[in-house]
Formats: C-alpha cells, sequence, structure tokens
C-alpha cells in the first residue's frame, strides 16, 4: 500500500520531469529561432555588402534604407536636347612629344566645336598660351577631336564640360604634354574662373595637361592652375547652358552629361 509520503514524493518526480521536459522543449525552440533568424541575418548582410560594394548603397542611403517599405520612384529623365552625331569613328593617334610651333602668336585664332547640341565658337589667346593654342591647332588639323565626347559634365561646386578624351574616360590624351600659361590671366581674380573660360584640364601636377580642356558655364571656384586659353562666344553659351540643364548621369553633381554631347568636327582658325 502505498503511503501517502510515498504518494507526495511520486508526484514531486512526475511535476519535476514534466519541467524538465517543458525546458529541453522550450530550448529546442530557441536553438532553431536563433538559427533562422542568424540565416536570415546573413542573407540581409551579404545582400547589403553586396549592395555597398556594387557602389548601388552609397553612405547617404544607409540611415534611410531600412526606413523604406516601396520602391521610390525613378527620377525623371530630361529629354537629350542634343541631335544624332554624324557618321565617323574617333582617330587613336598618339604623339611622343609636343608639336613644333607653327602658329603666329601675334594673330588672333578661333576653334569652333561643331556639336550635336549646337556650334560653340572659342576665341583664342595665341599670344598668352601659345603652346597651348599651338597644340589645339596641331591636333584639330589632324581630326583628334572629331566624333569625340564630352564624358564629363559638374554641376555641384564647379560648373563645367569637359571634353577632349578620345577615349571618354577621362584618361586619354595625345601622348604628349605641354607647359602650363597663362595662369595669372586677369580674367581669373579671388581663384574664380568666370563663367564663358575654356581651360586645360590635368592630371593636378604642374605641365600635366594633354588635350583634354573645360568650359566653364558658371563661375567655379577653382585654384589658378589651369590654363586658361580661350572665351566662349555668346551663342556658345546658349549652347553650353543647354547641356548644362540637361545635368548629368549620377545625380551627385559630377558625371557624364544627360545631353549626348560629341564633337562632330573641331577647326581652328587664323584670322
Amino acid at each position: 500500500m502505498v503511503t501517502q509520503e510515498q504518494r507526495k514524493r511520486q508526484l514531486a518526480r512526475e511535476k519535476f520531469l514534466r519541467q524538465q521536459q517543458r525546458r529541453t522543449a522550450a530550448r529546442r525552440k530557441a536553438r532553431v529561432r536563433n538559427s533562422v533568424i542568424a540565416s536570415v541575418l546573413g542573407v540581409i548582410l551579404v545582400g547589403s555588402l553586396a549592395l555597398y560594394t556594387s557602389g548601388v548603397m552609397k553612405d547617404d542611403d544607409k540611415a534611410t534604407a531600412s526606413a523604406e517599405t516601396t520602391p521610390s520612384a525613378t527620377p525623371s529623365k530630361a529629354p537629350d536636347p542634343c541631335e544624332k552625331a554624324a557618321p565617323g569613328k574617333v582617330e587613336t593617334q598618339t604623339w611622343k612629344k609636343e608639336p613644333a610651333m607653327s602658329i603666329d602668336k601675334s594673330a588672333k585664332y578661333t576653334m569652333s566645336l561643331a556639336t550635336t547640341c549646337g556650334e560653340i565658337d572659342i576665341a583664342l589667346k595665341a599670344s598668352a598660351a601659345p603652346h597651348t593654342v599651338n597644340s589645339f591647332d596641331f591636333l584639330a588639323n589632324k581630326g583628334f577631336f572629331d566624333h569625340t565626347k564630352c564624358h564629363r559634365l559638374t554641376t555641384n561646386g564647379i560648373y563645367v564640360l569637359q571634353c577632349g578624351d578620345p577615349t571618354g574616360s577621362g584618361s586619354g590624351g595625345p601622348g604628349y604634354t605641354i607647359p602650363d600659361e597663362n595662369l595669372k590671366d586677369k580674367s581669373l581674380k579671388s581663384n574664380v574662373y568666370p563663367a564663358g573660360t575654356v581651360a586645360m584640364a590635368n592630371t593636378g601636377q604642374a605641365h600635366t595637361g594633354g588635350s583634354q580642356f573645360f568650359l566653364v558655364y558658371q563661375d567655379s571656384q577653382l585654384p589658378p592652375s589651369y590654363t586658361p586659353f580661350g572665351t566662349i562666344s555668346e551663342s556658345g553659351m546658349k549652347v553650353l547652358k543647354k547641356i548644362a540643364a540637361a545635368g548629368e548621369s549620377t545625380g551627385a553633381g559630377d558625371g557624364a552629361p544627360n545631353a549626348t554631347v560629341v564633337i562632330n568636327k573641331a577647326t581652328v582658325s587664323k584670322s
């Protein structure tokens, strides 16, 4: 016969076993839940890393990414204000040294850029920047600029359209460099390149100009390290501002112009 004390001990054991079973089941569920959470977090982390390293997710996007529950609408792109490029292809040519001086430094020269967006005429400063003007005269006569794209537009901080690279990558050139000139031009005041200026691009080091140049469509704060060698005509400025109004591809203020800017033909003329 089971005594009352034995019955109490039996009930206590059964209660203990039930508690142990519940605890074991709870631990099993927790392990499963934690492994699922870890797997999900791993997928999110890998996906986020892929987005970041590919440049899709920028630093400014991270703070708002988790709050977005619906995809944002793609901003509408302004219509291309330019025509189709003329038939032809870029002639990839390079030379080992700067061309010999052949221009008349006392004469007036004009460079005309027949672009897909309109004609841009530039009065060149032959006496103040003879090496630069001589190089452009040489390259234009060789057809170096023909059918090349203007590859860069900046719309924040500085306001320029950059052209003159036959590769369209920002790293191309004629194979030689020319010296910096005219860095104390009277038009450069308080480190500002005024709207209408045409100046040489360079690597940031002295005397590294090649064939790339930029056209300033709005006053731009820049150190006087870029040879100013021309001034854009009034009609040319209208074309340049039309290109700028179409914006650039990244939306960050520095990228390829949305307008398809191709120099169909570049001509340097002596007047």
